[in-house]
């Protein structure tokens, strides 16, 4: 049974004005704190577009008490993590920590947020990280087509301006106006402070009151942006770009996020396109005329905007466009039948369930609502949305997604003739509604239950009071891919989810989402599989539906044609990724195109070769190994388990669990050319695998190198400002592993962050870490291990990965006692081994302008 999202909480307003919230959570022995500042990049006047995003960066650059990355650093040594982010109303600090170190948690986000010193030198560098995060956001086409639809949208509001800032005002930014725009916006009356946690709830409060109570600091009067007076009318902008694929988002001035309209308007949008029996996911995806499409209602108290979104070859708009325009206008004219409107109903309830599971995230959200007035208001949300019926949704997409206030953008490649403009825009968002059909007790090792059969491992453990299990059901993948039939796995998983023998696309699709559900591919290098999170009174008709799409899916010719072009798009827009394509090029190099080096994506070349009869072949040979099934929610392991097996035992599977052969890797380089704001360049040195006990030194070493207060990060990032994004990972696969390396720069810096790069990893090979660094990075990553397992989800990937990758379940029974093993020596030892250019694979994109 769930319980309130409030229930237990402890509210308190200070003399000073800053409020408490504090929940005791007992799931995992964590610690979650939150400060939520009510200034965001609406809080701007038009000449400091973009403070509130630099002041957040700030904030982790020293107080009188903490010296430049020290913030960070001392946060790791505790075993926690720390971040930050700013949106329209808001910006907000959150970290996370074991549970017992909270005071000290507490004592450090306290000074972060009242004593920023905002030293000149260090904002002079950040602001060149910070612009380069503004580049970064311009070679992301989604971004950019939808920050330019809040420009055609309003005429006068703040939220039509480009958020983050623009390069010429950013740089221009003085030490006097970031510490003026601090001390008027960050004052006690504007803050609230979020705790959930395994702790007692009054020690927590008086800890809290101790940190916050002395604050003083007068609130500041702050004008208020113009409201927007001009009605909607429509708009439509046309771009150009080296683009892969066009980003079209069309969308609608809507009422702000307290409006008893938005449970309707959430409904709609996931009638749309939640889930693979919403409307445009049938109408549009189904039949491959776009990779994805995605609604969504958004924004602040005053004013929000609704979206739909599609990425699509231009020459497919013609088609597009219209069928957008046609499922939005039969929602305002007719009602949703009752099958349909449950299915969007139960996603949306299984959403606000899961959303509570982490502790930042429940933190945040209790943050987010007292801003909003009233904390209470999470435990209406999911009461406000069942008390929506059909004729109220039809009633609200009437009154906000009409005909002639609908703005669009149309962000398509260099290549591309294809026309778009209000006129089109208006057509196509008047035309007749398109008709969519619609359809109607055993030993326990670790706290998880193992139940084993003939070719079948049932795992299952309890977890959380939120009323829901996660289904997985995993299968070993053991074919490597190669240049010839690169993308055949995902091809396979793709079209298994599209029909079986049983029932057509339209029914697969309903009856999951009518459990609250989407059945969703597991895509590992390792394994594939399928997942399903149901409402718990459903586990046994979600076990019947994962088993029937398993073993029975149907694999039409017509249908994997379909999936095979949508498949080749993405290969393409994979391209795009200025993150996920360096790497791709360097793994391609690292393992010659092959297995681990194969992208899972494949590319447009090798898709295009795939048939239906090489995927039905793939799907005997892939089915023919041992299963696993894995179970974690509100819900008795035993009974759990045995309800599982009865199901999956009827399914055909192979015997044994088979491994894998080792995969090495050599060095190369490969080189491409975009045009780009950005370079980016992604390294990858041999390293450790999954079953490799040096694995555990691998990630402390990374924990070192990358994320705030790391080696990389403080070096080419704070005090050069090379980069906004520099990182270093340890990547463990089955039968390989690596240590990856990653910056992006601005295009004149290449060859500079390139080289300051391998030097900053040179010293890794000729001087030891300090023993500080070591107790930070392991404390880090045994903090992370212990609040791992606030979601049921967490806890069922990690049980999936002990058993069927790693060493079994013991894993489990304390994954932080080998991070703090790790010594100095280690580190250094490691260090040398494995940081040799000479076997470094590397990818480049170059920027071409």
């Amino acid at each position: 049974m769930s319980i309130a999202p409030t229930e237990g909480l402890y509210r308190e307003r200070l003399p000073n004005g800053v409020t408490l919230l504090v929940q005791r959570r007992r799931t995992a022995p964590a610690a979650a704190l939150v400060t939520h500042v009510r200034a965001g990049f609406l809080d701007e006047p038009d000449e400091r577009v973009g403070i509130s995003h630099v002041l957040e960066h700030m904030l982790f650059k020293g107080t009188p008490s903490l010296g430049p990355g020290e913030l960070a650093q001392r946060t790791k040594a505790l075993g926690g993590w720390l971040n930050a982010y700013t949106a329209y109303d808001r910006t907000v600090y959150y970290t996370a920590a074991p549970a017992r170190h909270l005071p000290d948690l507490i004592a450090l986000q306290a000074d972060q947020v009242q004593r920023s010193l905002i030293d000149a030198d260090e904002l002079h560098r950040e602001l060149g990280v910070i612009i380069q995060e503004a580049n970064r956001k311009l070679d992301t086409p989604g971004a950019v087509a939808g920050e330019t639809l809040h420009q055609l949208l309003f005429d006068r509001h703040r939220i039509r301006r480009w958020r983050i800032g623009t390069a010429d005002v950013l740089e221009r930014f003085t030490r006097d106006d970031v510490l003026s725009y601090y001390r008027s916006r960050y004052s006690p009356a504007r803050v609230i402070v979020s705790l959930v946690a395994d702790a007692e709830e009054q020690t927590a409060l008086d800890l809290l009151r101790a940190a916050w109570g002395d604050w003083s600091h007068p609130a500041a009067a702050i004008a208020a942006g113009p409201e927007e007076a001009a009605p909607p009318a429509v708009h439509a902008r046309r771009m150009q770009g080296d683009v892969a694929l066009a980003e079209l988002v069309v969308g609608w001035r809507a009422p702000g996020v307290l409006d008893h309209d938005i449970p309707a308007l959430e409904l709609a949008a996931a009638v749309l396109t939640q889930g693979r029996a919403a409307r445009l996911t049938r109408l549009l995806r189904e039949p491959g005329l776009v990779g994805a499409v995605g609604a969504a209602h958004y924004g602040v108290t005053d004013v929000g905007v609704f979206t739909v979104a599609a990425e699509l070859d231009p020459d497919r708009l013609d088609a597009v466009l219209p069928a957008i325009g046609g499922a939005v206008r039969d929602l305002a004219e007719r009602e949703t039948t009752p099958a349909e409107f449950q299915r969007a109903r139960a996603l949306l309830q299984l959403r606000i369930r899961r959303r509570l599971e982490r502790y930042e995230a429940r933190a945040i959200a209790l943050a987010d609502a007292e801003a909003m007035g009233d904390v209470t208001r999470l435990d209406r949300e999911e009461q406000e949305l069942t008390a929506v019926i059909p004729a109220t949704l039809r009633e609200a997409v009437a009154r906000t997604l009409i005909a002639d206030g609908v703005s669009g953008i149309l962000y398509a490649p260099d290549s591309s003739v294809v026309p778009f403009d209000a006129d089109i825009l208006r057509a196509a968002m008047a035309v007749s509604h398109t008709t969519v059909r619609t359809v109607a007790p055993r030993p326990q090792v670790r706290g998880v239950t193992h139940l084993a059969a003939s070719g079948l491992d049932v795992l299952t453990a309890r977890h959380g009071n939120t009323g829901q299990v996660t289904l997985s059901v995993y299968v070993p993948r053991l074919e490597r891919e190669n240049p010839a039939n690169a993308g055949l796995a995902l091809l396979g998983m793709r079209s298994m989810l599209r029909a079986t023998h049983r029932r057509d696309p339209a029914a697969l699709a309903f009856a999951a989402e009518s459990l609250g559900g989407i059945i969703a591919p597991i895509l590992g290098t390792d394994v594939l599989g399928l997942s399903l999170t149901v409402l718990a009174e459903d586990v046994a008709r979600g076990a019947e539906l994962l088993a029937e799409v398993l073993s029975e899916p149907r694999f039409d010719p017509d249908t994997v044609a379909v999936e095979r072009r949508v498949l080749a798009d993405d290969a393409r827009a994979a391209l795009d990724d200025m993150v996920r394509f360096p790497f791709q090029l360097a793994f391609g190099a690292a393992f010659d195109d092959t297995g681990y080096g194969s992208p899972m994506l494949g590319t447009p070349e090798s898709v295009a070769t795939l048939d239906g009869a090489r995927v039905l072949d793939w799907h005997q040979h892939w089915l023919a190994h041992a299963r696993t099934v894995v179970a974690v929610g509100d819900a008795e392991p035993d009974a759990l388990a045995g309800t599982i097996a009865e199901v999956f035992a009827r399914t055909p599977g192979g015997e044994g669990r088979a491994g894998g052969q080792t995969q090495a890797m050599s060095p190369g380089t490969r080189v491409a050319s975009r045009v780009r704001q950005q370079s980016a360049l992604a390294l990858v040195f041999p390293g450790p695998a999954r079953t490799d006990p040096e694995r555990h030194v691998a990630e402390v070493w990374a924990a070192i190198a990358s994320g705030l207060g790391g080696r990389l990060f403080e070096s080419l990032r704070s005090a050069r400002s090379l980069a906004y994004s520099v990182m270093a990972s340890s990547w463990q696969r089955r039968d390989a592993g690596a240590v990856t390396g990653y910056i992006a720069m601005a295009p004149e810096r290449l060859t500079e962050a390139r080289d300051a790069m391998f030097v900053e990893l040179e010293r890794f090979r000729v001087e030891a870490p300090t023993a500080a660094e070591v107790s930070r990075a392991s404390a880090m990553l045994a903090g992370e291990a212990e609040m791992s397992r606030q979601t049921a989800a967490a806890l069922a990937g990690e049980i999936a990965d002990a058993w069927l990758l790693g060493e079994g379940l013991e894993e489990l029974a304390d994954p932080a006692l080998r991070y703090r093993a790790i010594s100095v020596e280690m580190i250094f030892d490691f260090a040398r081994r494995t940081l040799d250019p000479s076997k470094c694979a590397t990818g480049v994109v170059e920027a071409a302008r």
